[in-house]
């Protein structure tokens, strides 16, 4: 671990920033005009690189995507379509004469396009019934595989009422009898499965591959005779009570006959083909029944025999994992303090930093979601963010010292806007003397010898993290005045499997301390005015926030965004049911309702003095909105200071368009400003 962390100071060198050149702040309205790559596939020979460019439509207050590509120097920078409509998911033709893709217009689903590179022409291959995802191309670009739903009819317990002609009646009852009906951002799932289909890649009727009452939902991946897709998927009679749970297996694509592969008591996914087609690499582990576990590297021949755990001595979750060119070793990727990084190992185990700073999924979302491809002669191309800039492209290889940014997307905006400057921290928690990580932005033009309001950022999760990654929330913060910290108490991710697990049986519990010898530590640096400080977060850091002003009234003011109050009440109505009873908690709800309370904010909102703002999406299906209400009648009835804030329309992803991410911004800070007491 411990050679693997040694500064490669070249490698990772960030460009100098280019600091702004007037004094015009970053603002609401800025938010407009953020642009950020997503998705980078470089071609096999390592010429070209497409990629999904994701923007705002300021008119009809959304996020859209459009391809792009250009030539790995940086050349040629062009659109790659003159289509108007979403599109992603690019993926090369193995001999990078095509790129498949998929598109959407606003009022129609996804269908499969088809790019010829040479010639510029494209053309919809496929008429869908349902979107496809996960495509894939076969080893000698015939055919493409892909996942796509088959629809089922709900369930009847009467039968329906005919109303007389012309008459106005009510709509029919839905009947569910499923255990997951609905999902937040998407809302209720109709009923049907995933399956795996394919179909000739210059177009073609679709056939499927897969059958059955179970969803077939894992990315298709072609053997390298095109005679097998492998797959992940839980085939289990119980799988609907098996959330975590599911296995890999390979179909026969002449066939359809299914032979299961791996056999354990926990996930099992992103089966990788060795370039010889030999062997398999996955990942996965050992369910442990506990918070966080990490996900480790496997590899299997392609029948399924000889499994073995590549161990990397790393004490981190990996993901994203891609063979090199010789099949001698793997890339991967993963978070480290804050950082996500692409590594590289061996087959024995030596592992080696390839590159740092490849997006992010906590505070940059969308801005960046880490991802990264390889071309043939060993050239990656990743997507690369800083706490000044959302994500862009770079490349680098195993091979070079240094890495390229190709791409500035934001330079028009960014290079004339005064940002917050971002420094990281350590401290030391009071509990048991770990060493925690976090970030300080101060405001624009910042002077060190003024007093500054504080407001604290908590982070959602708990399972995540922040960390050195571009954040439009946070830097809105610091232009409307704030210094703000934002830290990663025990639970974070990227510090390793026990610090990650400290939450099991006790969230909330020590974490709350955690973040409170970080308010400490940025108040010792004497530049924060202690009678305006401020706390805020959403999702699991709602949640905290909700319970800080339940343990201390040394917050001036407090807006919970989306927050868990009642941990009963929660587990048996958001969509993610499945996740707490005995992973967080002992027991179900009713057979240990002493625990989940004594973890429940509500069970301190008694002790709240401090003006609590609060929050929500009314389309919230995570943290429902009855988990937010609790809190504001609670202290309406003992007359605090209170407002109930609603997001018409939004899900848990409260911020999904962008005059909502404005919304919950200026909400926040014009609660705050109500309390501040230096203006």
């Amino acid at each position: 671990m411990k050679r693997l962390l040694l500064p490669l100071f070249i490698l990772i060198l960030l460009p100098l920033i280019t600091f702004a050149q007037s004094d015009q702040l970053f603002t609401g309205m800025d938010v407009f005009e953020l642009q950020w790559v997503k998705d980078p596939q470089i071609s096999p020979d390592g010429e070209h690189i497409v990629y999904s460019r994701g923007q705002m439509d300021k008119m009809k207050d959304r996020r859209v995507s459009r391809l792009w590509i250009m030539d790995t120097d940086g050349s040629n920078h062009r659109k790659l379509t003159g289509r108007d409509a979403n599109e992603s998911s690019p993926r090369w033709s193995p001999d990078g004469s095509r790129i498949v893709f998929s598109s959407s217009s606003e009022d129609d689903g996804s269908e499969i396009y088809i790019y010829w590179v040479k010639s510029g022409a494209f053309a919809q291959v496929t008429q869908l019934e349902k979107s496809p995802s996960g495509i894939t191309w076969s080893p000698d670009g015939k055919h493409l595989a892909f996942n796509m739903k088959v629809p089922e009819s709900n369930p009847k317990l009467a039968d329906s009422k005919q109303p007389p002609e012309g008459a106005e009646w009510a709509d029919n009852p839905r009947v569910t009898t499923r255990l997951n009906y609905e999902s937040d951002g998407s809302g209720y799932i109709d009923p049907g499965f995933t399956h795996i289909f394919t179909v000739p890649a210059e177009g073609g009727a679709p056939r499927q591959i897969t059958e059955g009452d179970y969803h077939h939902s894992g990315d298709p991946v072609w053997s390298n005779d095109g005679k097998r897709l492998f797959f992940s998927a839980n085939l289990n009679e119980g799988w609907e009570h098996e959330r975590r749970e599911s296995e890999l297996y390979s179909v026969d694509v002449g066939s359809g006959n299914i032979e299961q592969l791996t056999d354990r008591n926990g996930p099992d996914y992103n089966a990788t083909v060795s370039p010889n087609g030999e062997k398999i690499a996955y990942l996965g582990y050992d369910d442990k029944v506990q918070t966080y576990q990490l996900t480790e590297l496997y590899m299997m021949d392609a029948d399924g025999s000889n499994k073995k755990e590549i161990e990397l001595d790393l004490d981190r979750s990996i993901s994203s994992i891609h063979w090199d060119k010789d099949g001698q070793g793997l890339y991967f990727m993963y978070d480290d303090e804050g950082n996500t990084k692409i590594g590289h190992t061996t087959l024995d185990g030596r592992t080696s930093v390839v590159a740092h700073n490849v997006g992010g999924t906590t505070v940059a979302r969308p801005y960046g979601g880490g991802s990264y491809s390889m071309a043939d002669d060993g050239t990656i191309a990743y997507n690369e963010t800083t706490p000044y800039y959302p994500a862009e492209l770079a490349v680098t290889s195993m091979d070079q010292i240094k890495r390229t940014k190709l791409t500035g997307l934001n330079d028009a905006l960014l290079d004339y806007r005064e940002l917050g400057q971002v420094e990281e921290v350590w401290y030391q928690s009071s509990v048991d003397g770990r060493q925690i990580q976090g970030w300080i932005v101060k405001p624009p033009n910042f002077d060190p010898d003024k007093k500054y309001p504080l407001l604290v950022e908590n982070h959602g999760g708990p399972i995540s993290n922040y960390g050195d990654r571009f954040s439009p929330e946070i830097q809105l913060y610091a232009s409307a005045g704030y210094v703000v910290f934002y830290p990663n108490p025990r639970g974070s991710t990227g510090y390793g499997e026990e610090f990650g697990n400290l939450l099991y049986h006790d969230y909330p519990g020590n974490d709350y301390h955690d973040v409170m010898d970080g308010l400490d530590a940025v108040l010792a640096k004497g530049y924060i005015d202690k009678e305006n400080l401020f706390v805020t977060g959403g999702s699991a850091g709602g949640t905290m926030t909700s319970w800080m002003v339940g343990k201390t009234d040394q917050f001036d003011a407090a807006a919970v965004i989306k927050p868990v109050m009642n941990w009963i009440s929660k587990t048996l109505t958001a969509d993610n049911y499945y996740g707490y009873a005995h992973y967080r908690y002992p027991g179900q709800p009713w057979e240990n309702f002493e625990a989940y309370w004594e973890h429940s904010p509500v069970s301190l909102v008694g002790n709240i003095e401090t003006p609590t703002m609060v929050m929500v999406g009314t389309d919230d299906l995570r943290t429902p909105p009855s988990e937010a209400k609790q809190l504001y009648s609670a202290l309406q009835i003992r007359e605090i200071e209170t407002a109930y804030v609603e997001i018409p329309g939004a899900s848990h992803f409260i911020a999904d368009r962008p005059s909502q991410l404005i919304d919950k911004v200026e909400n926040i800070i014009a609660w705050f400003e109500r309390y501040r007491t230096d203006k």
